[in-house]
């Protein structure tokens, strides 16, 4: 699970993208930030997804 701080800056990022614009650095950040996210997420989805069973 990605820490409150991380998110917080994931979703400042978004916001800023969609007021301003980004620098190519804050870009960096920001596609680096996706990417754990990303992963976490898989890794949760299948998780769920193992764990559930199917009953005839």
């Amino acid at each position: 699970m990605l820490d409150k701080e991380k998110m917080d800056r994931i979703n400042f990022l978004a916001r800023k993208a969609k007021a301003t614009g980004l620098t190519e650095a804050e870009k960096k950040e920001q596609n680096q930030l996706r990417e754990e996210y990303l992963a976490v997420f898989r890794e949760n989805f299948r998780r769920q997804l193992e764990k559930i069973e199917i009953v005839d």
